[in-house]
């Protein structure tokens, strides 16, 4: 068995993902495709982690592929989280990940339909707000959830959730559309504001990608996700791919035998695996510095993240696991950013560092400001290294 140590992982991660600023990609097609996804559960990371792969690029650019060529849509699939995915990948999710999450919520929703008071039938509640929603939008219209809300009175509910003092009201409508999302017949269309913050436009799938494909049946379309983060993340364990699919170890290990996956030894005795075709050594690459953000995609790619995070997780995670923005000098991190008053990007250093990389983080700094222009990115994921750089 191939022994694939940590410095030649971060390697690999350097080159893939396009963070060593000597391997970032052509375009933000090619970088979404080397990352198979982005996380989009905050609106400006998509535009942030591209910035931090592709050179030159501009908002215009990012938003160009989302909402008029539409080679990067988003889509609620894995741990019912939203993604960015290239357009070709859908089918995989729709069939697999997003199935799965889909199934879930949607007999949540009916027995708290149920529960709150709003009907007496959930399922047939569901069954009437989804066809009265789609019915709505079969027309091309984009609307937003108000919109939604006020033209189509299946979406006008509340359901009460809880009792007592954790008791609260919610609207059904957000609830309805995040299904019909993660069903793939309705998309996130054009974000109805600046690109930092997300007040998305709802259009049928139909209407959105002009030809919506089937969804592959479920064994293959695990099959491509898990051939698609092998190719961007390996090698990496058992335990990362059902964490990060939010998938069952059945399913994960079908879909490893599936794609002829290979088994590797990795530093500290676990066992991972890549592509057979991806067993050839890494060349060492250069040091390198990146600025990433809230819930980039390469520090949310492995359960496991030792090999570049070392002791510093509970300070650049929450506790529901949500990463803050990260700093990293050559393969690991090692601090995070935030922005001062007048939004110029700083770096918070959370052990020594060699004068070379603070000279490069520098860099980095630097052009990550030059991009904002200016403009405050917020969150609400801030770590709790961001709150100690800020100070109170």
């Amino acid at each position: 068995m191939r022994h694939l140590p940590d410095s030649e992982r971060r390697a690999r991660l350097a080159r893939r993902h396009g963070v060593a600023p000597a391997h970032r990609h052509p375009d933000v097609l090619a970088a979404s495709r080397a990352m198979t996804v982005l996380h989009a559960t905050e609106a400006p990371s998509v535009h942030l982690a591209l910035l931090a792969r592709v050179d030159g690029i501009g908002v215009a650019d990012v938003e160009r592929a989302l909402y008029d060529d539409r080679t990067l849509v988003k889509q609620l699939a894995m741990r019912r989280t939203l993604f960015v995915f290239p357009r070709e990948l859908l089918p995989a999710a729709w069939g697999s990940a997003s199935a799965r999450v889909a199934r879930a919520l949607a007999t949540r929703l009916a027995k708290e339909a149920e529960a709150g008071g709003l009907a007496e039938d959930g399922t047939a509640w569901l069954d009437a707000a989804r066809a009265a929603t789609l019915a709505r939008l079969a027309d091309g219209a984009e609307l937003s959830a108000s919109e939604l809300r006020e033209q189509v009175p299946e979406l006008a509910g509340r359901v009460d959730l809880g009792s007592g003092r954790w008791g609260q009201s919610v609207p059904v409508a957000p609830r309805v559309l995040g299904l019909l999302g993660v069903e793939a017949r309705i998309v996130r269309a054009r974000n109805a504001t600046h690109w930092r913050t997300a007040r998305p436009q709802w259009a049928s799938m139909a209407a959105w990608l002009g030809e919506v494909p089937e969804p592959l049946p479920e064994a293959e379309g695990y099959v491509e996700l898990v051939r698609g983060w092998l190719r961007t993340f390996g090698p990496g364990t058992e335990a990362d791919l059902v964490w990060w699919l939010g998938a069952t170890k059945t399913a994960v290990r079908r879909a490893l035998a599936d794609v002829a996956a290979v088994e590797v030894a990795l530093d500290g005795g676990a066992t991972g695996w890549v592509l057979a075709d991806d067993l050839d050594p890494e060349p060492e690459v250069e040091p390198w510095a990146a600025l990433l953000p809230i819930l980039d995609p390469t520090v949310m790619g492995w359960q496991g993240r030792d090999f570049y995070l070392g002791g510093l997780g509970p300070q650049l995670f929450d506790t529901n696991g949500n990463a803050g923005t990260t700093a990293w000098w050559d393969g690991r991190i090692v601090g995070c950013w935030v922005q001062d008053a007048d939004g110029a990007v700083v770096v918070h250093l959370l052990e020594d560092v060699p004068a070379e990389a603070r000279t490069a983080l520098d860099v980095e700094a630097e052009r990550l400001s030059c991009w904002l222009g200016g403009d405050r990115v917020s969150t609400v994921y801030p770590s709790v290294a961001m709150k100690e750089a800020t100070g109170p």
